[in-house]
């Protein structure tokens, strides 16, 4: 297994290279430029700042120079609207803070999720199943847009459960943009592991143990949910990556201060270093997600092998 994680990790090396490139080559293809404002800087001011930047430089040299500043001294660059931060601070003080509310989200997706479409599953066509699906329904079908209005409009303007309040740290400030953000993941976990449990409970194997007279819930939670869980956990990890890296319209709305919401405000500034260092960052998240998934269907399937 250390092999197979070495050469998935040696691949991350040419997938960040293409992500780079395209993401360099769209920056300097848009229209328009850090500097522009409504009202237009002095030739002379725009050109000290390009020199400042180092943006007066052929573009071939821009392209090499910013790799090699990221392998030699972890240097992601300057940001172009916050003097007193660069990328790798920016990164360090906003990026945990996305971290939490990610995982946060997942973690209330499958706690919901996982054991719906198990219940799901075990009374399929009666009204357990049937409120489980519709409420997945709903889930896939709203978006965070939509949700997360309407979750403010109910437990804070209706029923003032919670107050308004933004930023991140207690409890009130984090339960409803993690619920906004967990709807969707836990809908789509709550569809897989119904489909899964289905297609294993049906298997010759299961009918075998309970033909042995093995209590029920043995054979649903040691011999049918472990290799249900295969095909959720592949799901389940892009789902984590997605929330983690996804979630600019939440921060945004709810105005907590994490890495999505700073890119968010750096695209609309055009602050190319931020937008580089965060696009690099995300394509890293998601690629070690990946890899993790891999890992662990290993340890769900002992007949997996990675030789």
């Amino acid at each position: 297994m250390s092999k197979y994680a070495i050469r998935r990790i040696l691949l991350v090396i040419p997938v960040l290279w293409a992500v780079y490139t395209v993401t360099f080559i769209l920056m300097h293809a848009t229209p328009g430029g850090p500097w522009d404002q409504e009202k237009r800087l002095p030739p002379e001011v725009i050109a000290n700042l390009n020199k400042k930047y180092r943006l007066d430089e052929p573009l071939w040299k821009q392209y090499i120079d910013y790799p090699i500043g990221i392998l030699t001294r972890f240097d992601f660059g300057p940001s172009f609207t916050s003097l007193s931060r660069d990328v790798t601070d920016v990164i360090r003080d906003f990026f945990p803070v996305s971290i939490q509310l990610g995982v946060t989200a997942m973690i209330l997706g499958i706690l919901v999720g996982v054991p719906l479409g198990i219940i799901s599953a075990l009374r399929q066509n009666t009204i357990a199943d049937y409120g489980s699906m519709f409420f997945a329904i709903i889930g896939i079908s709203t978006p965070s847009f939509v949700m997360g209005p309407l979750l403010v409009l109910l437990f804070v303007l209706t029923l003032k459960i919670i107050p308004s309040t933004g930023g991140w740290g207690r409890w009130d400030q984090v339960i409803l943009p993690a619920m906004t953000l967990a709807l969707g993941p836990t809908a789509v976990l709550a569809r897989y592991t119904r489909s899964c449990m289905l297609e294993v409970i049906r298997m010759d194997y299961i009918r075998t143990a309970r033909a042995k007279g093995l209590a029920e819930r043995l054979v649903v939670f040691r011999h049918a949910l472990k290799n249900a869980l295969i095909p959720v956990v592949t799901v389940a990890g892009v789902i984590l990556a997605n929330v983690i890296t996804g979630s600019f319209y939440v921060e945004t709305v709810f105005a907590i201060p994490g890495i999505g919401r700073y890119f968010v405000m750096s695209v609309s500034n055009r602050d190319y270093p931020v937008l580089m260092g965060v696009t690099l960052l995300y394509a890293f998240v998601i690629a070690m997600m990946n890899l993790i998934v891999d890992l662990v269907y290993g340890y769900l399937d002992p007949r997996i092998s990675y030789e």
